[in-house]
């Protein structure tokens, strides 16, 4: 799958805050080593650097065209081209962050394990996922990807993993020494005409939009776009409300 980092970050501000409310939370005073994994375009790695310009800093991302926009960011940071579900570094970390990264990995029970295995004692691991499935935005896209005229071509596309912090304490919980998890609802205020399939189209309609090809595409964003506009209607004012949830967590190693 290839990403776009200009469809990405023309909602930057809404994409990059999570990553600030993390890195709040993140309780190392002065790490020296220090990974941001699904850096994208560098945007969540810039914070990093801000806080902790000393330590050595590192993004990964599976996607070339992603690292290409970071590299150019500017921020001080070695960039790693890798896919993180096989990923294994030289020598562990004293923070592995991650900002909206792993819905789109499988096997998070594995997973998470393993990474904590490349912290520091004492050092932590700290991540945010979207947990947004169960609103119109998701439901109608997987509902207009069932329809005939698409099903046969999209029904091989994977599902997002869906966090949960129950789930997330069970699998962390014997790692770690102290585990800090929360969940938050924002209420994004979009502008503009589609305002919600525009932030749709940087993330999870990626991999449907580049399944499909020519009429077919363009069908099926018309129709998706229709039932998206319905049930996030613009107001008066000119904006669009978008409720979105983000689940955190910290993870101190033991």
């Amino acid at each position: 799958m290839t990403w776009n980092p200009g469809t990405y970050l023309a909602f930057a501000d809404q994409r990059t805050r999570p990553a600030a409310e993390l890195l709040a939370r993140v309780p190392v005073e002065r790490p020296a080593r220090v990974i941001d994994l699904g850096c994208g375009p560098g945007n969540s790695t810039a914070l990093l650097a801000a806080r902790w310009p000393d330590a050595q800093l590192e993004g990964l991302d599976s996607s070339a065209e992603m690292l290409t926009q970071a590299r150019a960011s500017g921020v001080p940071a070695g960039w790693v081209l890798a896919d993180l579900a096989n990923w294994a570094p030289a020598a562990s970390y004293d923070v592995i962050f991650s900002n909206a990264t792993f819905q789109w990995v499988p096997d998070q029970a594995a997973l998470f394990p393993r990474l904590m295995g490349f912290v520091k004692p004492g050092g932590v691991f700290a991540f945010q996922v979207p947990v947004n499935f169960d609103a119109p935005s998701h439901v109608l896209l997987w509902e207009t990807a069932a329809d005939p005229r698409w099903k046969r071509k999209l029904e091989a596309i994977r599902e997002t993993e869906r966090g949960r912090p129950e789930l997330y304490y069970g699998i962390l919980k014997r790692h770690a020494s102290a585990l800090d998890i929360w969940q938050t609802e924002y209420l994004q205020v979009m502008e503009g005409e589609d305002a919600v399939y525009r932030w749709i189209s940087g993330t999870a309609l990626r991999p449907y939009v580049q399944a499909l090809d020519g009429a077919d595409r363009e069908a099926f964003i018309a129709a998706y776009k229709a039932k998206l506009n319905a049930a996030y209607p613009r107001r008066a004012d000119g904006a669009t409300l978008f409720p979105f949830q983000r689940l955190f967590v910290v993870a101190t190693k033991a």
